[in-house]
């Protein structure tokens, strides 16, 4: 398993540090060869070339002239050779005498030691450095996107509470009054809605209907779950405080709850409690939206007669 996880490693560094680099300049020919090594030390004689010389956990010798050299815990040793560009992974570099890299040195967690007239014509730059600073930027930006995510669900939630209270009241009435059903339910709509827009995808008759629970009919009622699922928290915690106050709409519990969720779902074990909430939402969510269509469907509207004349006496 690690040897995998090196390997994979070894060819995502080379994708998204390096070819870029060898796009830019290519002063080298390329042959297509490509040698890999995992547990074993690879040897490029003089007078040899290879484009890519991939090394896990071995070493990498290297007298001829190689376009990009990649060694993951291991050592790669130039000696009189070319390169273009080294990507050494908690890996020593030693360029020897009569040695040229005209391309970057990219080290994480590694040396690199020059000898005699071994020359870097590029930079020997620290990636993980590199990869904090985008680390940073990536984080800061998904922390505005959380934000920005869970502002929209709190006026979600807002929403709910006002237009839907009523609805809300009942589904929380599931939810605490019957609340290993109201799992259960929400369990097994949370797969049979993928699987019975898949199965009428395939029938290619009702592929557009779907395709339209698929991509919205089924977000849409998790969306609403999850808000419902936040203000039942929501509405638990306000019962705690001040049990005797009753709220016509439950616009504190809407707030309270979906802010809560957010929170949870930073936390990776907390998260399965917030996960936990939506099913519980979605649940009832499914189950009152049954409960109205079979009532609907047994609720028939009366027809008034003709009215009796009346009897002259």
């Amino acid at each position: 398993m690690k040897r995998l996880a090196s390997i994979a490693g070894a060819i995502l560094i080379g994708f998204l540090l390096f070819v870029p680099a060898v796009l830019a300049a290519d002063p080298f020919p390329h042959t297509g060869r490509v040698i890999m090594s995992t547990q074993g030390d690879v040897t490029v004689p003089a007078g040899e070339h290879a484009d890519v010389v991939f090394v896990v956990n071995g070493t990498a010798t290297i007298q001829g002239e190689v376009n990009t050299i990649v060694a993951i815990d291991g050592a790669a040793n130039l000696l009189g050779a070319r390169a273009e560009t080294i990507v050494a992974v908690r890996s020593p570099v030693e360029i020897g005498a009569g040695s040229v890299v005209v391309g970057d040195v990219m080290t994480i967690d590694s040396l690199v030691h020059r000898t005699g007239d071994g020359v870097v014509q590029g930079e020997v730059a620290d990636v993980a450095t590199a990869l904090i600073g985008i680390g940073a930027v990536l984080g800061g930006a998904l922390f505005l996107i959380w934000i920005g995510f869970g502002l929209a669900m709190i006026v979600g939630g807002l929403l709910l509470a006002g237009l839907a209270s009523r609805q809300v009241r009942e589904a929380e009435t599931l939810i605490s009054r019957e609340p290993a059903l109201t799992l259960g339910v929400g369990i097994v709509g949370l797969f049979a809605f993928p699987l019975v827009a898949i199965l009428l995808i395939v029938t290619v008759i009702g592929a557009p209907l779907g395709v339209g629970i698929l991509l919205q009919v089924w977000p849409l009622v998790a969306f609403l779950s999850y808000l419902v699922g936040g203000i039942w928290i929501g509405d638990w915690m306000l019962r705690q405080t001040s049990p005797e106050r009753v709220r016509e709409r439950p616009y504190l519990a809407a707030v309270l709850g979906v802010v809560l969720l957010e929170v949870m779902a930073l936390v990776p074990i907390l998260a399965l409690v917030a996960m936990i909430a939506s099913l519980f939402g979605f649940g009832s969510v499914l189950r009152l939206s049954l409960r109205t269509l079979r009532s609907r469907s047994v609720s028939r509207p009366t027809v008034a007669g003709p009215m009796p004349a009346p009897i002259a006496g």
